[in-house]
C-alpha cells in the first residue's frame, strides 16, 4: 500500500487530514523541522499542512531552506494553504494580505489538472486564510476566485501541486482532491 508523509505545520486540521488520507493510504505525519531530505524519499508523495503563521510577518527564510528539497524531489507534493503559500515563495512569489476568508468559498478552474479530475469547472472548498500568493515561477495557475487570484496551481514539469483552500475540510469534493492526490503517488 502506498505510504504518504504529511508534514504537519501546525495547523489544527491535520487530524481531518490524517482521516481523509487513511481511508487511500498509509501515511505518517511528522512535524515541520523533522524532516528532512532522507526522511522524503521513504514515501510515494508529501501533503504540506496549512499553519498558523502568516508569511507576511513571519521570518521565511528558516521554512524557505528547510524544504529546499522541493525543487529536487520526484515525489508528488501538495501543499495546502500555508503549505501552497511556503511552495511558492520557495519558487519565488511574492506573498500579500487579503481579506479575511474564512467560509465556503466558490473556485472556478480553467485549466486541466490531475488533482481536480472528476470535479466541476466550478466548485466550492473552505477556506481559511487572510494571505495569498502570487503565481510562482515554474507554475501555472489552475483555478481562481473572486476572494483571491492563486486558489490552484501546478508545477509546469513535475507532479508540484498547491491549493490555497482546506480540501480536508470541505466534504466530498475535498475528499476527490486528496484520492486524486494518493493516486498520483
Amino acid at each position: 500500500m502506498k505510504r504518504i508523509l504529511i508534514i504537519d505545520c501546525g495547523s489544527n486540521k491535520v487530524p481531518q487530514l490524517e482521516e481523509i488520507i487513511f481511508e487511500f493510504a498509509d501515511y505518517e505525519t511528522h512535524s515541520f523541522f523533522d524532516v528532512t531530505e532522507d526522511t522524503i524519499d521513504l514515501f510515494a508523495g508529501v501533503i504540506i499542512s496549512g499553519a498558523p503563521i502568516l508569511i507576511t510577518e513571519e521570518d521565511m527564510v528558516p521554512y524557505i531552506t528547510h524544504i529546499s528539497w522541493i525543487k529536487t524531489t520526484d515525489k508528488p507534493v501538495l501543499g495546502i494553504c500555508f503549505g501552497h503559500q511556503l511552495i511558492g515563495l520557495s519558487y519565488k512569489a511574492f506573498g500579500s494580505r487579503m481579506r479575511d476568508c474564512r467560509s465556503m468559498n466558490e473556485i472556478e478552474q480553467f485549466v486541466d489538472c490531475p488533482i481536480l479530475y472528476r470535479l466541476p469547472e466550478v466548485f466550492e472548498m473552505q477556506e481559511d486564510h487572510c494571505e495569498s500568493i502570487s503565481i510562482p515561477q515554474e507554475f501555472e495557475l489552475v483555478a481562481n476566485s473572486d476572494e483571491c487570484i492563486n486558489e490552484v496551481m501546478q508545477h509546469v514539469t513535475r507532479m508540484v501541486f498547491g491549493v490555497q483552500f482546506h480540501p480536508e475540510s470541505s466534504g466530498n469534493y475535498g475528499h476527490i482532491i486528496l484520492e486524486n492526490f494518493v493516486e498520483l503517488c
